[in-house]
């Protein structure tokens, strides 16, 4: 038997032993899939629940211990910062993630990053309205032609059914602004959270002309995960996605496809360093080994005879998280929300601030030699919680490539 027929087989008989709940951990009930999901922190709560067999499951996580209703008459000052003696909203905002990343503050003016997500979200571009004008970002409206809404098929009408992805939505809106001020955003509503809708509406945002297009969702990959992959590759277009919430085990599609950037999560931190910020590797960023999409050839990592996730990380730590401002499916105004659905369309808004989609037909840009000096490479922490890998890089972050932050985070542009 080859090596990854050998260690498909023995990770089919792991995602069986979790489908029928033979390990006993201490951890939440396992979803339709099988793949069992790590106890969040009490103050701390998945914006999706466990999906339906043949659904996907958004991967935001809100803080339940913070919310800040709409302030009246908040003024944005004209370096990108609310108006002095105005207290901004609690977590990271634009100019927090581009200090911490090095990032500059133009960029991507040609660029169209799409978002795909489930369902609609009626208050999507009023909502993105207040988190562009509270930190002094362009507007991105329908009339000026930054900001399109559209259906499955790409057409402005029907919309489909709110399926209760609101704050994930706005999440992946307020993260590509962050990122990336002047790029244009497209958002592709789902008309259910299904591996085939979601796929298709990946194609539609490539059809309409996106440059790249960030998917903060998964479900667990199985044997039917490679049907999947052709809505995934697009050369020409950045595809990123979400390395997944549950840490480390068996990894989620689309982020194990090996035309996808897979990326991964960090608590991130002030401090006084030269930097002026730290990361460590965020417990629940999913990351792990497939059995079933085989090994690129530019991923070289020892232990993993399968595709490794994730490739690259940002912040996704809910307890460091990142100001969203958002009116359905949660408390309306500002809430700090995490996930490896922020880093997704954040690094997806980094792309395209650097202008360079053509060269991703696949995450190989990031493992490049040249590429090191451009990446901070994420040391400490770990991702271990249903499932350990006895210290190996898989679960934690070492020095070089690991798991759970692949080959670390942005630092300016030069890797992108």
């Amino acid at each position: 038997m080859s090596r990854i027929a050998n260690h498909r087989l023995l990770r089919g008989l792991a995602a069986a032993v979790l489908a029928v709940g033979t390990i006993a951990t201490a951890v939440a009930p396992a979803n339709a899939t099988g793949a069992t999901h790590p106890a969040v922190a009490s103050n701390v709560k998945n914006v999706c629940g466990a999906a339906k067999p043949g659904y996907d499951r958004c991967f935001a996580q809100i803080r339940t211990d913070v919310h800040e209703p709409a302030h009246v008459g908040r003024i944005a000052g004209a370096a990108g910062a609310v108006a002095v003696g105005t207290p901004a909203p609690a977590g990271f905002g634009p100019a927090d993630l581009h200090s911490a990343y090095n990032l500059p503050t133009t960029g991507g003016a040609n660029q169209t990053v799409a978002i795909v997500d489930a369902g609609d979200d009626p208050t999507a571009e009023a909502d993105l309205a207040v988190y562009r004008n509270t930190y002094g970002l362009p507007a991105c409206t329908t009339a000026n032609g930054c900001f399109t809404k559209v259906n499955e098929r790409g057409a402005a009408t029907p919309l489909p059914a709110d399926a209760g992805w609101g704050v994930e939505i706005a999440l992946d809106l307020d993260m590509v602004s962050a990122a990336c001020p002047q790029c244009k955003i497209l958002l592709v509503e789902a008309d259910h959270p299904t591996g085939t809708d979601l796929g298709a509406s990946v194609d539609t945002a490539v059809g309409l002309g996106a440059t790249e297009v960030s998917n903060s969702y998964g479900a667990t990959e199985s044997s039917v995960t490679s049907s999947d992959t052709a809505h995934y590759t697009h050369p020409g277009v950045a595809i990123v996605a979400s390395s997944g919430d549950d840490g480390y085990g068996i990894p989620s599609e689309p982020a194990v496809f090996s035309s996808v950037i897979s990326v991964g999560g960090t608590s991130l931190t002030k401090d006084s360093s030269a930097r002026g910020w730290s990361e460590s590797a965020w417990q629940e960023a999913g990351s792990g080994c497939s059995a079933w999409v085989d090994k690129p050839t530019w991923q070289t990592d020892p232990n993993c005879p399968g595709r490794m996730v994730a490739d690259v990380a940002a912040v996704a730590d809910p307890q460091t998280g990142l100001a969203v401002y958002a009116s359905t499916d949660g408390p309306r105004g500002w809430i700090v929300v995490g996930g490896t659905s922020a880093s997704s369309p954040f690094v997806a808004g980094v792309i395209a601030l650097a202008g360079n989609p053509a060269e991703y037909p696949n995450a190989s840009r990031f493992y490049a030699s040249s590429a090191q000096a451009g990446l901070n490479d994420v040391v400490g922490g770990d991702n271990v919680t249903s499932q350990d890998c006895g210290g190996d890089y898989q679960c934690t972050a070492t020095v070089g490539y690991d798991g759970p932050t692949g080959m670390g985070t942005p630092n300016g542009l030069a890797a992108f």
